[in-house]
């Protein structure tokens, strides 16, 4: 890992941009007031909307983890933001728009070949960056993971012990491989779902969350679309993370 910016934030959180071979992420991480010992871990997850443009959002998370203790960090996605172009998954995603534009249904082939892909490729490269964050003298566990693409998250708490809870936002296809992975996953789960959101399938969000094999799970619905999640939904995520990463 190498920094290769730094600039200090309100309230005393230190932002740092960082590369990870090819990879870009930023790290945030609270002020020497609230960081006495290492902190715990966020990895932040976000859509492949590319870090630029995902920016505001996730600063705003890292801020609020950061007043109450944590840092955070996230990391680009392949194929996206500056990152090399990938052919399969501009494809996905192009026939993606294609299929919601012609008000056409999206099928389970088109869900495959637009997040299995991306999952594979992004797993390991969320594993190798906690492996180069948890070296860091600032940072020490435990750790969790927020938001961002579900399948990722999924296959994240299968197979990466050192997360020992997760926040999920039911915002994102679902290929029906997950759900047989969602049975394997057993760390406290905290579910964001919003009831009215217009781009994804609701009983679909319903039975992944039923599928989940963990004994502590809560789903929190809220009435509204894709963008239109209460800042309330913050706040009970940040109530999560400080239950089970203190």
């Amino acid at each position: 890992m190498q920094f290769t910016s730094e600039q200090p934030l309100d309230g005393g959180v230190l932002e740092r941009e960082f590369a990870l071979g090819e990879i870009p992420g930023i790290l945030w991480t609270p002020g020497s007031a609230s960081a006495s010992a290492p902190a715990p871990l966020i990895l932040l997850g976000h859509p492949t909307l590319g870090l630029h443009r995902m920016y505001p959002r996730l600063v705003a998370r890292a801020r609020q983890a950061a007043a109450d203790g944590f840092a955070t960090a996230t990391i680009e996605l392949p194929g996206c933001g500056d990152r090399p172009r990938w052919p399969a998954g501009e494809q996905a995603r192009a026939d993606l728009r294609r299929a919601k534009e012609a008000g056409e249904p999206i099928g389970d082939e088109l869900v495959d070949a637009l997040v299995l892909p991306l999952v594979e490729k992004a797993v390991p490269e969320w594993q190798s960056a906690l492996d180069a964050l948890l070296s860091l003298p600032e940072i020490g566990g435990p750790v969790g993971y927020s938001g961002g693409v579900i399948s990722i998250g999924i296959r994240l708490a299968v197979v990466e012990p050192r997360i020992v809870a997760a926040g999920l936002f039911a915002g994102s296809f679902i290929p029906r491989a997950m759900f047989e992975e969602a049975r394997r996953v057993t760390i406290p789960l905290h579910v964001l779902l919003q009831w009215d959101d217009e781009g994804n399938d609701r009983q679909a969000a319903l039975d992944l969350f039923d599928a989940f094999g963990s004994k502590e799970k809560s789903l929190h619905a809220n009435m509204g679309g894709h963008t239109g999640v209460p800042q309330h939904a913050g706040e009970d995520a940040a109530g999560f993370f400080a239950r089970h990463l203190r």
